[in-house]
């Protein structure tokens, strides 16, 4: 497929300026015109929308339904007419981010995955396959590796600095933390390759990988000291800046693909029974 190859790149279109951790709330109208549906409104945080030759896309086309319902799950052609990308740059410098803006927007009715106004059952699922979350693991791991060759290389008043007690504990602590979220991913991406749904399974790895990696990548940076803590323009930063650099996008890791928070509330309701509210 040429997804697989990389040869067609795409972009989600979820989040809107309004609607972030209450996604059901989304106002972007999807209105049928004939045999195409016109759709207006804005997405926002779409990352690589600026590369992406496509976007799933969640709009609103039964208004008078129950905000669940009555949201359908469409493809678009990035390169359709009355789409605009605005670049968002991060706070570590990056432009992974994007606002996009559909203005008169035509898109063909076959272009629905799924039922009309039940499409909201189609992104969750699709939320769940992106919650698995093997990548957190692994970007950790390797940081954790390039951090600890680095302090035993390192002297520091006559040892290596990989010798410090400190040091050494919170590495442990860490690669601990690494294989457990490597675990809990593995037995997420074993349950959708059985058929079966991970839904809570998906949320516990979306929110213990995602702060393995924030913390992974807080512990390297006070390892490296003040010259972690550079960004790679300068020559001077250690390991090209890139522990600097993966710290501040952990931040984002808590929050793209739903919340720390809102992981928390579904493992509480669906994997504890716990009550709403």
């Amino acid at each position: 497929p040429k997804v697989a190859k990389g040869e067609v790149q795409w972009c989600q279109g979820y989040s809107e300026p309004e609607s972030g951790s209450d996604l059901a709330s989304l106002s972007t109208r999807a209105i049928r015109d004939g045999d195409e549906f016109v759709i207006n409104g804005t997405k926002i945080w779409t990352s690589m929308a600026h590369r992406a030759d496509w976007i799933m896309l969640l709009a609103r086309t039964d208004p008078d339904a129950s905000k669940h319902r009555g949201i359908s799950f469409f493809l678009v052609d990035m390169k359709s007419p009355g789409i605009e990308v605005r670049p968002i740059v991060n706070m570590a410098g990056k432009h992974e981010f994007n606002q996009i803006v559909f203005e008169d927007v035509r898109v063909p009715a076959t272009n629905i995955v799924g039922d009309e106004n039940r499409g909201w059952y189609v992104a969750v699922t699709l939320l769940d396959f992106e919650r698995s979350g093997i990548d957190y693991s692994a970007r950790a791991r390797r940081l954790l590796d390039d951090t600890r060759a680095y302090a035993s290389e390192t002297i520091i008043n006559g040892s290596p600095l990989i010798d410090i007690p400190w040091v050494q504990n919170d590495l442990v602590d860490r690669y601990v933390e690494c294989e457990a979220a490597r675990l809990i991913a593995y037995n997420v991406a074993y349950m959708q390759s059985s058929g079966l749904v991970p839904n809570r399974e998906a949320s516990i790895s979306k929110v213990f990988g995602s702060e393995t990696v924030h913390k992974a990548t807080e512990t390297c940076m006070n390892i490296l000291g003040v010259y972690g803590s550079i960004s790679s323009s300068d020559g001077r930063a250690i390991m090209e800046g890139r522990v600097q650099e993966c710290w501040f996008a952990s931040f984002s890791d808590t929050i793209a693909a739903g919340t720390s928070e809102i992981q928390r509330n579904i493992i509480s309701s669906r994997g504890l029974g716990l009550p709403r509210g």
